[in-house]
């Protein structure tokens, strides 16, 4: 364990005694802080310097009564301690005996997971610490023999492991092992330690010890004890205290050793870690005799000149007695090394032992330190509930910190997990009243304080917040006296607390109610649903179209993925944007497609049961009308209005639907639920929804099936009339009996078709199986070379299924592949973005479409690049000779499928080949056109949805290609010419501008018609909107009185007129020398020329001072109007005669101030100088030379400090 931490629970202090968990570590290491008396160098002891000795006192030898203060030693350590059912205990692991010594990683690696499993496996608690020496130190509580196992585990796993042999005769053996092994089981966990008995075979009587240093002393001490009752010789006990045992083993059991050797005798002393005070002697009788009297004498000599006394002093002052970090103490322990000084939590004494005059001169000594401090300190002592100290003591202990210093006090406040109430002041008698009148004034503030809850919706919270807690920065400055709490994210609780003085919480509570009501408005959330294949033209080409509408509606709107099945556009904002660009999107639509909008009129008390749970019902209705898009009001709108929005034939579908059923629903409307296993829904619905109408058209009842988003899969709801209802129960109960009625069947199928049902992992067969509710098909193994293939599920699917492979085969029979010509350069266009145009072809007309693969570099010689497996590629064996005339292969696109369908694939494909235009655009106007970078013709590339090729500039040539769909052509070709249009007006409009005009100013005036950071030559060129060019002052080849205008004709007049004003202004002022002493410049001219601008300013003229060295320092010049350099130069000569009477008694000042001169040629001071130092011979008598390298070496480089680029770190 810890010095000074016993584990019977008593606390007790070693020799320099301080309260802190470092101090124990410090004292450990030897490095207890001892005072160091250094001698002032007053002048009058300049003659004498310190010896070496005095300045730099060694440090003093461990201080020898280290291991008895482990053992406080006095009449309370007669006393049993009770054993608490809970007990705590601290072991220490020393730097050097740690097992994981990786620094970063306190706190996780291997050390922290065994914790974890030695705290599952014995249940004991334990905490870790890292002393200041890197030793560590583990606090176990919990239940004793928990404690016990775990010490063992700590040992075994956490210290490194050291062995040690005792030798005991062998017979003894036995009785170290004890019944059944418990004795030594007891002994291992008591001590920590494994310890290894030879087998009875073995004629070693070594007993093996493993464990910790200390473990194996005590384990040690324990089997010599029980070899020694077991011996036949005489056994003696003898007990000393404690204190005395250290004296009788000697330095490093030297002694004792010597004791045994003389005398024959075996001594056991137990270690400083075991807490018995026996010694036992084993040996025969004459020679233990006298090794017992020796041992006696030795206890004797030492006990009456050790003496135990103890001074008291309220239990408060301890703390101010060891003073900080136990300075105050080691001031008495280093004069009395021998004396050990304890303190005992909670009792009003201290208690001394040592030698008998050393304890009498230190007990003097504390006793007047007490009575010092009683005099001088006072304490008082408060109840604050405990709830209100985090407050009292204030952000990282500030409040707390300020009263502290502010009284010089200290403030002991309870920690949190004491719940209690009690604050202790101590200090100052003075300073103690006031702390406590400041500290109950803080108290019934809180007190008068309100809480008040807030409710935010959750969701709100984050936002509240804001990135990195900035919006609740703001809050918190706006406010600093309110606190405020947000709840556990985790909790999903929408309380927010605010504390502080009442007023400030109200004026908090309506910000933060503005706050959410802002954040409500602008959480309004509307969702459109728009038909997939409309969503691309919403997002437009890089998502101009939907950045522009949510810039300029200022929402926020999010797009289902591309591969869900989602429709719903979801817009979220202020209520009126969010309508705003829902109108908008909805336009985009209704101008794309061919969709009509109808609203049908239905009382609003029905809309729910049309609707139907989680809108299933109504869901229903829209897939089967064409996926059109069904739009009630509202819930509590009131309005009976209901959109219906799609392709017409669609729409009007839909509308007699519904209001067939809103009919049906008034007069009487009947449900039942039925349930049917998911894979037979699709036979149930049939291909195109034919069985599910048949079954309505039948009956009249509706029947719904449930959506992938349902939660119970298996259920169908039937929905109508009572007798429609039934009747198509009926039917549904009929067909779904057959489906469980499960056949097996065969058919037979050509082998060469085979391939076409199992090729890409049988995806013909999966998407058979869904739609005939599951239906298995399995083909023969490839190369069996069998025709039968065999189909098992409901009768009715099986006989559905083998008609649906009867046609694919007879698609496949009737399969041909045509060939369609299209220039290689086409390929990628007609194959649209990822390949979309292709896969919709593909889907419309039932074919397979492929593709030749592209010809590296077509060179008209070239072989052909590309051959089909199996094809004789008769041209390519003489690519010279082929027929020019006869189509590349590369340039082949293959169809496959039934012939009408091949056909209509081929006109669609071809339909898509780009088409060339050629439009005159003049050449000057090529560079407007294609923009920076590029942008304006990408942005009408975009745009037109073609490709516009500009002739190279070397060309000179004025024909613009444009490539693409036929359809987009006309209207990019407009395009165009319009943008041809606006560039020859811009032409005109620049010749007009580009009007010149030079006006000659004598070059001095050039100055100041530019102005102060160029402000008046600007204002010219904005309010006539020209350009104003001033002669280049190096180029010699310019005339420097020339200034040019350029802009509108008009304008550049009206410019000129402006500048000839100010020259006018300027020809008529006047410039005076005035002379001013050099010693006010500074004052006139004021912080970074404040003053000088305010004067130039009030009298409109213009003051300059002269430059430092030039001729005549005091020659200041003012240029102005007449009337205003006379007025200026009698202010500036009012304000010289001012500041010169300052400055005149400011020097006389001075002539005082400086020091007389003969204190000036004093001879430099000596420095810090000792006598008898190491490094001084006996002739030299100089000090050190302090410039020397070699006596002072540096140490290493000076590090430069780091410049950063925003100048000073404040």
């Amino acid at each position: 364990g810890i010095p000074g931490l016993c584990v019977g629970g008593k606390s007790t202090m070693s020799s320099v005694a301080v309260l802190t968990q470092e101090s124990f570590a410090e004292h450990r290491s030897g490095l207890a802080q001892q005072q160091v008396k250094v001698t002032a160098l007053n002048s009058e002891e300049e003659n004498d310097p310190p010896t070496y000795k005095e300045a730099f006192p060694p440090l003093p030898e461990k201080a020898p009564c280290l291991e008895a203060a482990q053992e406080p030693a006095g009449p309370w350590s007669k006393i049993r301690p009770i054993k608490a059912s809970v007990i705590t205990q601290v072991f220490h692991v020393p730097l050097e005996e740690r097992k994981y010594k990786d620094m970063n990683q306190f706190g996780e690696g291997e050390q922290a997971k065994i914790c974890l499993d030695i705290m599952q496996k014995t249940g004991a608690h334990l905490e870790l610490s890292l002393a200041k020496d890197q030793g560590l130190s583990i606090m176990v509580s919990g239940k004793l023999e928990a404690v016990m196992k775990a010490r063992k585990e700590i040992v075994a796993r956490l210290q490194t492991q050291a062995s040690a042999t005792v030798a005991i005769p062998k017979e003894h053996h036995r009785f170290v092992i004890g019944k059944n092994g418990e004795k030594l089981q007891d002994l291992e966990l008591k001590t920590a330690t494994k310890i290894q008995i030879p087998r009875p075979d073995d004629p070693s009587n070594q007993i093996k010890i493993t464990g910790t240093k200390e473990g194996i002393e005590k384990a040690r001490h324990e089997i010599l004890l029980i070899s020694a009752e077991q011996d036949k010789r005489a056994v003696e006990r003898l007990d000393v205290e404690k204190v005395y045992h250290p004296f009788i083993a000697g330095p490093y059991n030297k002694l004792v050793s010597e004791l045994m050797q003389d005398t024959g005798t075996r001594i056991n002393i137990p270690p400083p870690s075991v807490n018995k005070t026996e010694i036992v002697f084993t040996g025969e009788k004459e020679q233990l005799a006298q090794a017992v009297a020796r041992v006696k004498k030795i206890y004797e000599e030492k006990a009456n000149s050790f003496t135990v006394s103890s001074v008291s002093a309220p239990s408060w002052l301890h703390r101010f007695i060891i003073g900080k970090k136990g300075q105050n103490l080691a001031k008495i322990t280093q004069q009395m090394p021998k004396v050990h000084i304890e303190f005992t939590e909670g009792e009003d004494k201290i208690t001394l032992e040592g030698p008998t005059e050393d304890v009498n001169v230190a007990q003097e000594q504390i006793e007047v330190m007490v009575k010092d401090l009683i005099n001088r300190m006072d304490y008082a002592e408060i109840n604050v509930d405990h709830k209100f100290h985090r407050h009292l003591i204030g952000k990282n202990g500030a409040n707390i910190n300020r009263i502290k210093d502010l009284y010089k006090v200290s403030v002991r406040i309870p920690p949190d997990n004491e719940k209690s109430n009690l604050i202790r002041i101590e200090g100052d008698p003075q300073g103690v009243q006031q702390a406590k009148k400041e500290l109950l004034e803080l108290a019934s503030r809180m007190e008068n304080e309100r809480t008040k809850d807030l409710i935010i919706e959750q969701k709100f919270h984050r936002t509240i917040i804001g990135q990195k807690g900035e919006r609740i920065r703001e809050i918190r400055e706006k406010f600093p006296e309110v606190i405020i709490n947000f709840p556990d994210p985790a909790h999903k609780s929408d309380i927010v607390q605010l504390r502080g003085p009442k007023n400030e919480v109200e004026k908090c509570t309506k910000y933060m109610q503005k706050m959410v009501a802002d954040l409500v408005e602008n959480s309004f959330s509307i969702s459109v649903p728009i038909f997939k294949q409309f969503h691309k033209n919403i997002i437009g080409k890089g998502g101009a179209n939907i950045k522009k509408i949510r810039e300029e509606s200022n929402t926020k709107i999010d797009l289902p993925a591309e591969n869900s099945n989602s429709e719903t556009i979801v817009i979220t904002g202020k209520r009126a944007n969010c309508e705003a660009a829902r109108h908008r999107i909805l336009a985009i639509q209704k101008e794309l497609a061919n969709i009509t909008e109808v609203e049908v009129s239905i009382p609003s008390k029905l809309h729910n049961s049309l609707i139907g749970t989680k809108g299933r019902f109504i869901r229903s209705i829209m897939e089967e009308c064409g996926g059109v898009h069904i739009h009630f009001p509202t819930e509590g709108s009131g309005s009976d209005t209901v959109t219906i929005r799609g392709p017409a034939q669609d729409v009007e579908k839909a509308k007699k639907q519904l209001l067939h059923l809103a009919e049906e629903k008034q007069t009487k409307s009947y449900t039942v639920d039925l349930r049917a296993k998911p894979e037979y829904h699709k036979f149930l619905i049939g291909k195109g929804g034919g069985n599910i109408r048949k079954v309505r058209d039948n009956t009249g009842a509706r029947i719904i099936f449930p959506t992938s988003e349902d939660k119970d899969q298996e259920l169908i709801t039937i929905m109508g009339t009572e007798e429609a209802v039934k009747e198509a129960q009926k039917e549904l109960e009929a067909l779904i009996k057959n489906l469980d009625n499960v056949v097996e069947d065969s058919m037979a199928v050509d082998p060469k078709h085979h391939r076409h049902f199992v090729i890409r992992r049988g995806q013909v067969l999966r998407e058979i199986a869904d739609e005939y509710g599951g239906v298995m098909v399995s083909f023969p193994r490839s190369g069996t070379q069998s025709d039968k293939v065999t189909l098992k599920g409901a009768k009715d699917c099986v006989e559905a299924a083998k008609k649906r492979i009867q046609e694919i085969i007879e698609d496949l029979e009737a399969q041909v592949t045509i060939e369609c010509t299209i220039p290689q350069k086409f390929h990628r266009s007609i194959m649209g973005p990822k390949g979309s145009r292709i896969q919709q072809i593909t889907r419309d007309y039932g074919v397979q479409i492929k593709f030749p693969d592209r010809e590296e570099n077509p060179a008209p010689v070239a072989e052909p690049a590309v051959q089909e497996n199996g094809e004789d590629g008769g041209e390519g064996k003489d690519g010279k000779d082929a027929d020019p005339s006869s189509p590349k292969k590369c340039d082949i696109i293959i169809i496959s499928g039934r012939r009408e369908k091949c056909e209509a694939a081929k006109e669609a494909l071809q339909a898509l080949v780009p088409v060339t235009i050629e439009v005159e655009v003049p050449f000057d106007l090529h560079r407007y056109i294609i923009g920076q970078k590029g942008s304006g013709i990408r942005k009408m590339m975009d745009e037109f949805e073609v490709n516009i090729q500009v002739p190279a500039p070397e060309l000179q040539s004025d024909i613009i290609t444009i490539t693409g769909l036929a359809t987009n052509l006309d209207r990019a070709k407009v395009g165009l010419l319009e943008r041809v249009k606006e560039l020859q007006a811009e032409q005109e409009d620049r010749a007009l501008r580009s009007f010149k005009l030079t006006v000659t100013v004598d070059p001095k005036y050039h100055p100041k018609i530019i102005g102060r950071k160029g402000a008046v030559i600007t204002q010219i060129r904005t309010e006539h909107e020209v350009n104003i060019q001033f002669p280049d002052k190096d180029d010699e080849t310019q005339a420097q009185d020339q200034i040019t205008i350029t802009g509108y004709e008009k304008n550049a007049e009206a410019a000129r007129d402006a500048i000839m004003k100010i020259v006018g202004e300027l020809e008529q002022m006047v410039s005076e020398d005035v002379t001013l002493d050099h010693r006010v410049h500074a004052r006139i001219i004021g912080a970074r020329g404040k003053a000088i601008r305010k004067i130039m300013d009030e009298f409109k003229v213009d003051i300059r001072f002269p430059q430092s060295g030039a001729p005549d320092p005091n020659c200041v010049t003012v240029t102005g109007l007449p009337e205003n350099v006379e007025e200026a130069i009698d202010h500036i000569l009012n304000l010289e005669e001012e500041y010169l009477a300052d400055v005149v008694d400011n020097e006389a000042m001075q002539v005082y101030m400086k020091p007389s001169s003969h204190e000036e040629s004093k001879a430099p001071s000596k420095g810090f100088v000792v006598r008898d130092a190491p490094w001084a011979t006996v002739n030299n008598e100089k000090a050190p030379d302090m410039s020397s390298s070699e006596d002072f070496p540096s140490f290493g480089a000076q590090v430069a400090p780091k410049t950063l680029p925003w100048g000073p770190k404040r």
